[in-house]
């Protein structure tokens, strides 16, 4: 098995020990500056669309040069310094005890230190800040959003987590699979058979892999991405490719949304611009293209006037001028429909596991 490169991960005591220095750094600073009878200031890279553009080099989305500064001095700055100053408080907490947080839990534990937030999407965005000021992700200072997806298949892990040190678990121990939360994030990977993985956006469809034993069949492991996958799911993913040397193939609903869940675990996302190791350069988007609705004569819906303003965007979309992206996207635009992959039920309950997804597999794109 491929051994963890220290550039791809740390191991547990390592990455809370780069954590607590980055957070204690950040306080110190503001405390030298207080005693030097300054107010207190923060320098943080800027998040706004004319400081983010795409890096060829590394696939996906980066942030540019331009800073951002929240001083103490401005009275317009006082709220949004004092709950970056307290987010960080909270998250050197949570990474001193090893204990997680979800977004939510950020969001209510703020009101017991009378720190005001008008509602979790302010919240959400000032841990991003915090990202960016610390430059870590915000699974690194052990705060998650609500996990809701999965795995199946034959993976034996190891958890380092407290309390679970050294016990290990195969990832088809339970047949609805197994949540993909912080303690099989940081999992050690300890032996699989599998040669693939096959990230599926729909439950359905992932129930329907297991029930037909396509991790058998087709020797793979199986993730739910649960709609747009969440970002503790694209690194789980990339640690698969990385470490275990295992492609990657994609298969969505055949809509322009189907297609940007594809492409942000392959490439990234504008929003997670300050982030790196959540892509996965080299994973396939299998389908279900706009193609295969014609091919496969595909129940089908029409596209909405929205559907079609967001292909219009993706076409634009730097991330998209690969010739597959851009060919799908035409046809999306010429037979204005859309399906979802349950449409192969038409053909029988097995037939996508049996016909559509061997030929998608051997499929050269």
């Amino acid at each position: 098995m491929k051994k963890t490169s220290r550039d791809e991960r740390f191991s547990a005591t390592e990455r809370k020990k780069e954590v607590l220095d980055k957070l204690s750094n950040l306080g110190e600073n503001l405390y030298q500056q207080m005693a030097q009878g300054n107010f207190p200031s923060i320098k943080m890279p800027s998040r706004s669309i004319e400081n983010i553009y795409y890096n060829p080099e590394v696939r996906q989305y980066v942030l540019g040069d331009r800073t951002v500064k929240r001083t103490a001095q401005n009275i317009r700055h006082i709220k949004p310094f004092t709950q970056l100053v307290w987010t960080g408080y909270f998250a050197q907490e949570l990474t001193t005890n090893r204990k997680t947080s979800t977004l939510r839990d950020v969001y209510y534990s703020a009101q017991a230190y009378e720190i005001s937030f008008q509602d979790q999407a302010e919240s959400d965005n000032v841990i991003t800040d915090l990202e960016t000021v610390a430059d870590c992700a915000r699974e690194d200072l052990n705060i998650f959003p609500e996990e809701r997806s999965a795995i199946f298949g034959d993976l034996t892990i190891e958890y380092t987590v407290p309390g679970y040190e050294g016990k290990q678990l195969n990832l088809t121990s339970h047949p609805d699979g197994v949540m993909i939360g912080p303690a099989l994030t940081y999992s050690e990977f300890v032996k699989t058979t599998a040669d693939k993985v096959i990230a599926i956006e729909k439950g359905g469809l992932f129930t329907r892999f297991i029930e037909e034993n396509v991790h058998k069949k087709y020797n793979a492991l199986l993730v739910l991405t649960a709609g747009q996958a969440p970002r503790a799911t694209r690194h789980f993913i990339r640690r698969l490719n990385r470490e275990l040397d295992l492609p990657v193939y994609i298969f969505t609903d055949g809509d322009p949304w189907g297609m940007h869940i594809a492409m942000v675990i392959i490439s990234g996302s504008a929003n997670a611009a300050h982030l790196r190791e959540l892509t996965t350069p080299d994973a396939k988007w299998s389908g279900v293209w706009a193609s295969d609705i014609v091919d496969y004569k595909l129940p089908s819906d029409p596209l909405t006037e929205l559907d079609v303003k967001r292909l219009h965007e993706l076409q634009r979309d730097p991330r998209y001028k690969n010739d597959l992206w851009q060919r799908e996207i035409k046809v999306f635009m010429k037979h204005k429909r859309k399906a979802e992959q349950e449409a192969f039920s038409r053909y029988g309950l097995t037939y996508i596991v049996d016909e559509y997804l061997p030929a998608k597999l051997e499929e050269k794109i």
